[in-house]
């Protein structure tokens, strides 16, 4: 026990003195970090899906049946829908006391009065802008903890004023959650079973974008440093020692920085089970509830992580040594393929760019073609990097000995002459940018319709808005909805009925029709073709229809109230500004709530479709979120790759700070060795990758955005800059020790 304790602290010992000891130290610590992390990330999905399943479970309401037709408590119950400006929808839900002790749903602890609504505290703050406290009726206060399946769900229950009929849509229920009886899942409120994407994706997220960074980072980490300590093992070799010890020195060497990390990762997973947490970028609020449930689990992860890392230190120290047999350092010639590699990528690129484009739509070859350009352009875009900087390196060598600069030029022999380190050092940054660019992209891949209907709210904006009556109404209501929107005019586009005319049925009165460009008939008119208004085409195109004609008829206002009453719901019902204006739709759906015993669907023409893309935009959120951290942490692993490579040769070096009477020869080698490279690989990497991505996104909704290729190249950026500075310092430190006293 006591040669076990002496064994470690030697480990420890050396693991502080080690040539690049502290590059190694914090390779292992960020690696154990990262492992802990993404090990807690899969508790925490697990958690949250098992926890929101639970509580969707138990506020699922139980239908009156026919075993039960005599129930002493009942609720009436109709689900709805609504959705904020550009969000996801949400469940509205009419409920009133149907006889006896109305069971309520978990979260609502009494009833609200008839005219009043209980919101998510989630929804309140979401829709302040747009006055959602006042929209569907008074307030009278939000929804608890335990009625919504997570803190962020955006959920309203709301009481109509005049109650609601016991006749279809309307359902009477006896009870919420299983305890009650049989469950009816189509009656339950909220939306997220639907919108939410499955849990294996999240995990296959979480374990792509984050563990298994996390583990190439680790083994580079393991490796830091190996040549000194292969000289070590071989040393403790000669003097007896066993595999054991030498496991034993490498866990004392590897153990501060692993539990660095790993306590580090406990932190903030004990912080999450203690507080809920707002996840930046996509603003999900993490219910620390959800978490309680899985201490057991979540208490593994970081002891986990250590131990991998561990682990991994004593293997990749008791691995034999990399062949060492000879002192002639290696020929070039080795690498006089990277040219030719280099010379293929732009041909790559043009395939998977525009090689698609030679084979017909919604064909097997053009997907073909794509995914081969991309395979071809991820095998030869480190080659063309590492051949551009090497070309670079020439260029340095030549000014360096033409200014007199000793730092250019040993900095451009180093780069010219070893670009397969610099082809290995990008490989893993190019490929993920490449990846992450792809998985953005077809996040948005089946969003055609979403797509074209970004394009209708771009080109109409507000200027003229559809109203969806939500189930029976009457004449006097929709005038009542017309008093309270003075300045509009309303207009009402139907299909074709069953007679035999196939055309679409304009009704307006003279006003409306001219405000869309019509002529004011006496009494109708039929149009073969459409005038050039863009509010009118955005109704006619998102108005099912075979004809391409459009009947005008001229009506006053209380046959328009009419029609729009008894209107079947294909019709479309919509009001506009004669001065083209915009509207308030906020505004619109209040007063809808005033005037319609279920208020009313509105938006710009085909705004539906872009709701319904909203939870893919929220998915390309969490990829994108995901993507970055996995980037950082391969961008970080290349950089301590090569600041590694150059600190074993740094002390190589160190003589030249005395005959050069300077440093600044380290500040620019360790620029064109790890600064130059990554950057490179960065900025031409996220180029390429969006490059790539355009065939994805050319016929649907794009998220590879402007803002998201800046973050992206921004973090490359960060970490280069970071590690530039960090290995400069640390070789300059390594120099000033070699200078005779130290000085």
């Amino acid at each position: 026990m006591k040669l076990a304790r002496q064994l470690l602290a030697i480990g420890r010992m050396a693991g502080r003195r080690a040539e690049a000891g502290s590059v190694r130290f914090a390779a292992l610590a960020l690696a154990a970090l990262v492992l802990a992390l993404g090990l807690g990330s899969l508790v925490a999905v697990h958690a949250v899906y098992a926890g929101k399943e639970e509580r969707r479970t138990a506020r699922t309401p139980v239908p009156l049946n026919e075993a039960r037709e005599h129930a002493a408590d009942a609720t009436a119950w109709l689900v709805g829908s609504d959705s904020l400006d550009g969000e996801r929808r949400f469940s509205v839900v009419f409920l009133t006391p149907y006889k006896g002790n109305a069971p309520l749903p978990p979260g609502l602890d009494r009833w609200p009065d008839p005219g009043q609504a209980v919101l998510s505290p989630a929804l309140r703050k979401a829709g302040a802008g747009e006055g959602i406290d006042r929209r569907y009726g008074r307030l009278a206060g939000t929804i608890g903890e335990e009625g919504l399946d997570e803190p962020s769900e955006w959920l309203a229950y709301v009481r109509p004023r005049d109650g609601l009929s016991a006749e279809r849509p309307t359902d009477i229920i006896m009870g919420f959650g299983p305890t009650a009886g049989p469950l009816a899942a189509a009656l339950e409120p909220g939306s997220g079973r639907l919108d939410d994407k499955p849990e294996w994706m999240f995990q296959a997220a979480v374990i792509g974008m984050l563990i298994l960074p996390a583990i190439a980072l680790l083994v580079v980490a393991a490796r830091t440093g190996a040549h000194s300590r292969d000289r070590r093992t071989a040393l403790i070799a000669a003097l007896g020692g066993r595999r054991l010890d030498r496991a034993l020195i490498a866990t004392g060497e590897a153990g501060p920085p692993a539990a660095l990390g790993a306590a580090i990762g406990a932190v903030v997973i004990t912080a999450a089970m203690l507080n809920d947490v707002r996840i930046p970028y996509t603003d999900y609020i993490l219910s620390s509830s959800h978490l309680r449930g899985y201490i057991p689990s979540a208490v593994l992860a970081p002891l986990l992580a250590f131990l991998i890392v561990q682990i991994a230190v004593v293997v990749a120290d008791l691995a034999p040594g990399r062949n060492s047999s000879g002192t002639r350092p290696r020929g070039t010639s080795r690498q006089t393929w990277l040219p030719r590699l280099a010379v293929l990528c732009p041909l790559a690129i043009i395939l998977a760019v525009r090689g698609p484009d030679l084979f017909p739509p919604d064909t097997p070859l053009r997907t073909l073609t794509s995914w081969a350009g991309i395979a071809a352009t991820v095998l030869t875009l480190p080659a063309a990097i590492a051949t551009v900087i090497a070309k670079a390196g020439n260029l340095l060598t030549r000014q360096g000995r033409t200014l007199g600069l000793p730092g250019t030029l040993v900095a451009g022999r180093r780069t010219s002459t070893h670009p397969g380190g610099t082809a290995r050092l990008v490989t893993g940054v190019s490929i993920a940018l490449i990846v992450f660019m792809q998985a953005i992209a077809w996040q948005g891949l089946f969003g055609g319709q979403t797509a074209a209907a970004r394009e209708t709210l771009d080109r109409v904006g507000r200027s003229v808005v559809t109203i969806g009556i939500r189930g029976a109404t009457s004449a006097s209501a929709v005038a009542d909805f017309f008093a309270g929107a003075p300045g509009t005019k309303a207009v009402l586009l139907a299909p074709p009925g069953e007679g035999r005319d196939t055309s679409l049925t304009l009704y307006g009165d003279c006003a409306a029709l001219t405000a869309l460009h019509l002529p004011c008939p006496a009494r109708e008119t039929r149009l073969d073709r459409l005038p050039p208004d863009p509010k009118l085409r955005a109704l006619v195109r998102w108005t099912p229809h075979m004809d391409p004609a459009l009947l005008v008829r001229r009506v006053d206002a209380r046959t328009l109230t009419k029609h729009a009453a008894s209107a079947s719901n294909s019709a479309t019902f919509a009001v506009l500004r004669p001065d083209g204006g915009p509207l308030s739709v906020p505004a619109l759906k209040q007063l809808s709530y005033e005037a319609f015993p279920r208020g009313a669907t509105i938006g710009t023409p085909g705004e539906d479709q872009l709701t319904a893309g909203v939870p893919n935009r929220d998915q390309g959120r969490w990829s994108a979120l995901f993507g970055m951290a996995g980037i950082a942490v391969l961008a970080m692993t290349a950089g301590l790759s090569a600041m590694a490579e150059f600190l074993r040769q740094g002390r190589a070096l160190a003589p030249l700070s005395v005959l050069t009477g300077g440093l600044r020869i380290f500040r620019t080698s360790a620029a064109w060795s790890v600064l130059a490279p990554l950057v490179l690989a960065g900025v031409a990497g996220t180029a390429v990758a969006a490059a790539l991505a355009a065939p994805v996104t050319a016929n649907s909704e794009s998220y590879i955005t402007g803002e998201l290729i800046l973050s992206t190249i921004g973090v490359v950026l960060v970490v280069s800059v970071a590690l530039w500075i960090w290995a400069s310092r640390v070789a300059i430190r390594q120099a000033q020790t070699w200078r005779p006293n130290g000085d």
